[in-house]
């Protein structure tokens, strides 16, 4: 007799997603500050406050299920289709309805690695099969080596720029060309988390190349830039036949009302939002060039956090960040992440480092 029921065995080993440490709980003797989610560290600002309060007095209630004030927001904002629009719950809840609607069992995704760690696990889930190409030397994707490990199964290719946990982006002329090689009838994801925060001008923008091309498809999220991460709604952009199948994979009603209401108004106070981006560019700057006048090589960085590659210092310097009062996020026996928050929390990363000696 079986002792219970009988699940999936390709789960047994499936890769447990590993969130950023909390801090201490309230009444800790020593200040504590969490740099280890790559969340904004400025509240929402009041006027989107004062919508989720609005919002709250109809959870009573389904939220719309297409979020279709949303999409239009989206749609306009970004002059694209309304059809072209999908959402889901944070841009990870997108990605894994793009894995759910294109590949199965016996087929392959090719990413880079390290990149998002919810890309093994959401993979796996589906009973795909991961292909991860290392990063080069310099902590950016090989994107000849990703093209060379297409095959005849591959369904999905993901694309993390700028690229979480490491920092560079990918530029223009690299990303056109990549796609041009790309065969039409595999679906590229450029999964652009953190676009807000990219300020070089050749960085590619996913937007722009997805518009001629079908077989690209823009993954973002209002969790970073715009601070709503506890709220869960991110989107995508693509054509009509892969926005589609991404509609059909949503959990319905998984956007809450609350959520979608904020992530309205925040698109209407963008300019607000976006200097607050800027303040967090300027501090992301400080920082990278206080820790590369110390030696450390840090790679350059589009995102809202910097990388040092520890190999088997990582615990170590994680750590040592903890007696100080920052948490950080370390990939053990890789390196650490840290993301970019407060000023003081900031000052008391560099300090660390700093004393923690470059190898």
């Amino acid at each position: 007799m079986a002792d219970g029921p009988r699940l999936r065995a390709n789960l047994d080993d499936i890769p447990t997603y590993v969130p950023g440490r909390r801090v201490a709980a309230p009444g800790a003797t020593q200040r504590m500050y969490k740099l280890s989610s790559n969340e904004n560290p400025f509240p929402p600002l009041p006027s989107v406050l004062q919508t989720i309060t609005d919002a709250s007095t109809w959870i009573n209630r389904y939220p719309d299920m297409f979020a279709t004030e949303l999409v239009s927001a989206i749609a306009e904002r970004f002059d694209v289709p309304a059809n072209h629009v999908a959402v889901g719950t944070g841009s990870v809840g997108v990605c894994q309805q793009i894995v759910q609607s294109t590949a199965g069992p016996g087929d392959e995704v090719i990413y880079a690695w390290r990149s998002f760690e919810a890309y093994p696990i959401l993979v796996q889930v589906s009973g795909a099969t991961s292909v991860q190409v290392p990063l080069t030397s310099t902590e950016k994707h090989d994107l000849d080596a990703m093209l060379a490990a297409i095959t005849d199964r591959t369904r999905l290719i993901l694309v993390c720029t700028p690229n979480n946990p490491t920092g560079p982006a990918i530029r223009r002329q690299r990303l056109e060309r990549f796609l041009d090689a790309v065969p039409p009838e595999i679906l590229v994801v450029v999964d652009e988390a953190y676009v807000e925060f990219v300020r070089d001008p050749e960085v590619a923008d996913g937007l722009e190349l997805y518009r001629d091309r079908p077989n690209v498809c823009v993954l973002r999220t209002f969790s970073k830039a715009y601070g709503l991460a506890g709220l869960r709604v991110g989107y995508a952009v693509a054509h009509e036949p892969v926005a589609e199948a991404l509609r059909k994979c949503a959990v319905p009603f998984g956007v809450s009302v609350i959520a979608q209401s904020a992530a309205i108004a925040s698109l209407a106070a963008e300019d607000e939002l976006l200097k607050r981006v800027a303040d967090i560019v300027a501090e992301r700057v400080r920082v990278r060039d206080a820790l590369r006048e110390q030696g450390w090589p840090v790679p350059p960085t589009e995102a809202n956090f910097v990388w040092f590659r520890l190999s088997e210092r990582t615990d170590a310097f994680a750590a040592a960040c903890e007696s100080a009062g920052v948490i950080v996020r370390p990939f053990s026996g890789e390196g650490v992440r840290a993301s970019i928050g407060e000023p003081d929390a900031n000052d008391v990363l560099v300090q660390v480092a700093a004393d923690f000696a470059p190898a």
